[in-house]
Parts: structure tokens; C-alpha cells; sequence
């Protein structure tokens, strides 16, 4: 007899009791800005997809045929038999684009946190410290290890630094944060932790998927942005937002690399991407490099919306990158605006409780250079229409 799961339905009734339930759309079509959901057309403001590479012909064509050359995998995990060239080769144009000396590329955002992190401390002697709102993949991480652990306010210089001193005698000293943070579209301070880091001896810790493509020269990321090439120790990347692909980077030194091959679980114990994907992360890169226009029109588009959105009276948080929440409070509230924004042809998400805070729910809306005038415009006469029929301006 099978185990009794009916609590699994009890727990699923609480959540929906209280619209905190997640039922996610099917996408019928490419992740371009006008897409299908469920049979409908729509226009899309809900993708990590900042620079629509997902369609680049370069993009594509570069996974095409390096599936024709290699096969549709390696057969094998990398630190064994499935390295391919292909892998060497985008690693390297990671490592040349960001101006460090070497990349690991891992299978995901989320493996590269959770199997680098616990491997740059050992024990209570050492102290994790993090913002209070880093993404839950570097929680999960944190939670691997077996060293002390300290949270500071969101972007709070001063509680670091309290922190910090705390803890000036511990033996590492690991500071996490994220670069971009992903449900308030606010950026680290970087070039204040460094020099706290600086001060007290620590290691800096930046996860940059969603700066990675928007932030810095060209989309270079946080770490360009600030200009802090060489401060940085570990820069944490991905290749499924902006660059359109899949696939997580850590970018350092070359001893970083050699480390993290040699101690990461989740880089040594998953199989390799296929040769396709690696091909196609390093056209990203190459067109990110020889593109900029993506990267211009980006923030043509999120410095329009941001002013409409606010002309038309919404509450857009504390956001400064193509991240921009349209702030509701109740996840009711929030869940009625993204409803009411799919019946105009609008796809958009609401991001609730356990994601935020109980009473900070939002609609996130993330930018893309794909979306013309006449996307932007429709949008906006939505959100002017859905808004109103909610009670948020």
C-alpha cells in the first residue's frame, strides 16, 4: 500500500484558501514579445528573457549545428568523460568578456550557488554573512555548510558593518549578496561591501543573474558596473536570463576554477550540458559583445515604462533596472491585477507570499529590448484599465 499523501491535498487547499497557490501557464510558442499562452496571444512582460536571445538566429544556429557535430549530450558527467571542447570554448568567452581569468560553468543559476558555496568554508570558525533578501538558492546553499551564519538588512551598510565586526575574528569571512535583486529590481550597493569586505578581510560573493546582459558596459554585469574588476572573488552568473540560454557561471580566478572543479558536488556529479547549449552560450556572449543595440534599447524600454507607469499613479517600489514591480500589497490584490491584466492580452506574474513578505505581494513586470512602441503602448493602456478596475490608481 502506497504511503498516505492526503496532507499533500490539505496543504494545496490552505494555499489556494489563501491565493497563495502557484498554477503557472503553458507557453505554446518561442518566449518572444508577443508569445501564446494556453491558445492566446499575448504579449510577454513576464521573461527573463531581458535581451531576446532565445530567437537570435546566431543564437540558434550555433546550437544547431554543434548538435549536428557533438550529438544531443555528452554521455557523460564532465569531470570524467563529458568535457567537450565546446564547453572549454565558452568558458573562455565568458572569462574574456567579464575580464577575469576563468569561468565554471555549472547546469543551472541555482547549482552554482548551492554547489559553490559550501565549499569555501569549513566550519563554526568561519561566518556566512547575507543580505536578508538573497535569492533561495543561495539560502539553500548556506544551509549546506556547517559555519556560523549572520544576516544583515537589505542593502544596510551599517548592519554589515556591525556585522562584520562582530565577527572579526572568525576565520573566513564569506559576504553574500545578490547583484540584482529579483523581486524589488533594486541593486546591491557592491562598491560600499567591497570595501568593507576590504577592511575586515572577507571574501565577496555576488550572485549577478540578473544583472548578467543588463547591468555594466554592454551587460558586462554588477561588477563592471561599479568598476570593481579584481575586488570581486566570486561572481555567480546565468545564462538563462538575459543571455537566453541555460546554465550557471562562476567567474574568478583561475584557482576559483580549479577549486570549484574539484569540490563543487553539483558541478561534479551532473552530467554536462549538451554541446548544443554550449555552443549556444557562447554566441550569446559573442553577440552581446557585437550587438550593443540590444543592450541600449533594454533600457530605452525600462526608463519609458518606469516613467508612464509612474505618470499613471502606480506604486513601482524601489526599482532602478528592468525588474519593475507594480507594487499591491494583499496577494489578492496582486492576483486580480495579473488576471485582469491576461484578459487585456497581458502576461505578467504575480509574486506572493512565500516569495515576498504576506503584505508586500506584487505584479513583476521585466522589460525586454523585443518590445516595440506599439507593444509598450498596449501595455500601458492595460495596466491604465486593469488598475483602475482593481483600485490601484
Amino acid at each position: 500500500m502506497p504511503g498516505d499523501m492526503s496532507w499533500m491535498k490539505a496543504r494545496y487547499l490552505e494555499l489556494s484558501s489563501q491565493s497563495l497557490q502557484w498554477e503557472p501557464p503553458t507557453l505554446e510558442s518561442a518566449s518572444t514579445p508577443r508569445c501564446v499562452f494556453d491558445g492566446k496571444e499575448m504579449i510577454m512582460l513576464s521573461a527573463n528573457n531581458y535581451l531576446n536571445l532565445t530567437t537570435h538566429p546566431k543564437v540558434m544556429q550555433a546550437m544547431i549545428e554543434a548538435t549536428a557535430k557533438y550529438g544531443a549530450g555528452s554521455g557523460s558527467v564532465r569531470a570524467i568523460a563529458g568535457t567537450m571542447d565546446i564547453h572549454l570554448q565558452a568558458e573562455a568567452k565568458v572569462a574574456e568578456f567579464k575580464r577575469v581569468e576563468a569561468c565554471l560553468i555549472h547546469s543551472a543559476g541555482y547549482t552554482a550557488n548551492v554547489g559553490s558555496i559550501p565549499t569555501l568554508v569549513k566550519g563554526k570558525d568561519d561566518v556566512i554573512i547575507s543580505d536578508a533578501l538573497n535569492h533561495g538558492s543561495i539560502i539553500d546553499g548556506v544551509r549546506l555548510t556547517k559555519a556560523t551564519r549572520a544576516v544583515y538588512g537589505h542593502n544596510d551598510m551599517g548592519e554589515l558593518e556591525a556585522v562584520l565586526i562582530a565577527n572579526q575574528d572568525k576565520d573566513r569571512k564569506l559576504i553574500i549578496t545578490d547583484g540584482v535583486f529579483s523581486m524589488d529590481g533594486d541593486v546591491a550597493p557592491l562598491d560600499e561591501v567591497t570595501k568593507l569586505a576590504e577592511e575586515f578581510g572577507a571574501m565577496v560573493y555576488v550572485d549577478d543573474c540578473h544583472g548578467e546582459g543588463v547591468l555594466g558596459k554592454g551587460g558586462a554585469g554588477i561588477v563592471d558596473h561599479f568598476g570593481l574588476q579584481g575586488k570581486v572573488d566570486f561572481e555567480i552568473g546565468s545564462f538563462s536570463k538575459a543571455l537566453g540560454v541555460q546554465g550557471g557561471i562562476v567567474a574568478g580566478s583561475k584557482e576559483t576554477k580549479t577549486h570549484l572543479l574539484n569540490h563543487s558536488r553539483s558541478w561534479l556529479l551532473s552530467g554536462s550540458q549538451p554541446p548544443g547549449v554550449a555552443a549556444a552560450q557562447k554566441a550569446a556572449i559573442e553577440v552581446l559583445i557585437e550587438e550593443p543595440e540590444h543592450h541600449a534599447k533594454l533600457w530605452a524600454n525600462t526608463n519609458h515604462f518606469r516613467k508612464e507607469m509612474e505618470g499613471l499613479g502606480f506604486d513601482l517600489g524601489v526599482s532602478t533596472t528592468p525588474i519593475i514591480p507594480v507594487m499591491c500589497g494583499e496577494s489578492s490584490v496582486a492576483k486580480g491585477l495579473a488576471e485582469e491584466m491576461g484578459k487585456l492580452g497581458i502576461m505578467v506574474g504575480a509574486i506572493v507570499f512565500p516569495m515576498v513578505e504576506r503584505n508586500k505581494s506584487r505584479v513583476r513586470n521585466q522589460l525586454s529590448a523585443g518590445l516595440g512602441e506599439a507593444e509598450l503602448d498596449d501595455i500601458l493602456r492595460a495596466y491604465e484599465s486593469a488598475g483602475k478596475v482593481i483600485g490601484l490608481i
